[in-house]
């Protein structure tokens, strides 16, 4: 399977009509200002020195509103990607932005420069939530939005959260769905977490937000990344990513953050498959065989997973196998 990178360029809260009740952007993204386009030409630029050829390269313009910034700046940060685009250095563009800031128009122009991908900040279809956690949007502008991205022929992300305020572990699997009927081909999952600065931590220290435990956050987890992987959605990410702040302290005040998250949650839904393979058996050992893709995660993260199967049996091993495809499991015993 071919790899994909994306060279990030972060636009923190650009056009950002509403402040979310979770979202500082410094602290989430660690940009404490908008990149010139000059600096957006040298983050290109080291970001290429790091990949290896001959692999799927996407500029991504992430992190705030791209599509509600002024025309001219649009144009300009696209523009300053086309010599990456024209040299075969990158694939295409993908840009974040607000389902609300989408239209024909914005598709055509965006559709000129090479963009290839958009990703929605759906983060939940449910309407109460929405409007819970500030987001501004509905629903409807969700589903508007992203049915014109698939017309226009453009890569369709949605992105989630969990653990908004008023969400619930149904009301997320809810959404999950829902992402997949609209078509989306990849997605983000971003479980909430407290943030200094944010309405989110006036709402906790006040003691009417309490984030999801990372046991919650797990088993949330260890039913949507498969809900998606069968409904063929790409998972690109889960989990914000471990910014300086988030590592120390300093901007986290509390929420399921990990910085190897989704490690934890494919272990977890590891785990899962693997007792119900093994729940009824007695014998003393067993091997356990998956597609090497899967080994990872079927050993499960610090080989926690094989360190609970050796719980009940007396010798547990496991083979890789290219015959068995990506999810399977096969148990062997004697």
């Amino acid at each position: 399977m071919k790899q994909f990178y994306t060279i990030p360029i972060f636009i923190p809260e650009l056009a950002c009509p509403h402040r979310c009740v979770f979202c500082n952007q410094h602290s989430i993204t660690s940009v404490l200002k908008t990149p010139t386009l000059e600096e957006t030409k040298n983050i290109i630029e080291k970001y290429l020195s790091t990949i290896p050829e001959n692999k799927t390269v996407d500029i991504g313009f992430l992190g705030g509103n791209f599509t509600g910034i002024p025309v001219k700046e649009q144009e300009a940060y696209l523009e300053a990607a086309q010599p990456y685009l024209h040299a075969g250095k990158a694939n295409g563009i993908r840009v974040s932005t607000r389902p609300d800031y989408i239209n024909e128009e914005i598709l055509s122009l965006l559709k000129s420069y090479g963009v290839t991908t958009i990703e929605l900040g759906a983060q939940s279809m449910d309407k109460s939530v929405l409007q819970k956690s500030g987001r501004g949007h509905t629903t409807e502008d969700t589903q508007n939005a992203a049915e014109l991205i698939k017309a226009a022929g453009i890569s369709l992300g949605l992105q989630m959260m969990t653990g908004l305020p008023g969400d619930t572990a149904k009301g997320a699997i809810k959404t999950a769905r829902q992402i997949i009927s609209m078509g989306a081909d990849n997605t983000r999952i971003y479980p909430t977490l407290v943030v200094k600065g944010t309405y989110l931590e006036t709402l906790w220290r006040q003691g009417k937000y309490q984030p999801q435990t990372m046991e919650e956050t797990l088993e949330l987890l260890s039913e949507l990344i498969p809900l998606f992987q069968d409904n063929h959605v790409d998972i690109l990410r889960v989990g914000l990513h471990p910014t300086e702040g988030f590592l120390s302290g300093d901007d986290l005040l509390a929420g399921p953050f990990h910085p190897s998250l989704k490690a934890l949650a494919l272990s977890r839904m590891w785990k899962k498959r693997l007792y119900q393979q093994t729940q009824e058996l007695k014998m003393k050992a067993i091997k356990i065989r998956v597609n090497p893709k899967d080994i990872p995660h079927a050993v499960g993260h610090q080989s926690e997973n094989k360190k609970w199967l050796l719980t009940k049996f007396e010798n547990v091993s496991f083979e890789q196998d290219l015959k068995i495809k990506e999810g399977a499991v096969y148990v062997d015993y004697r």
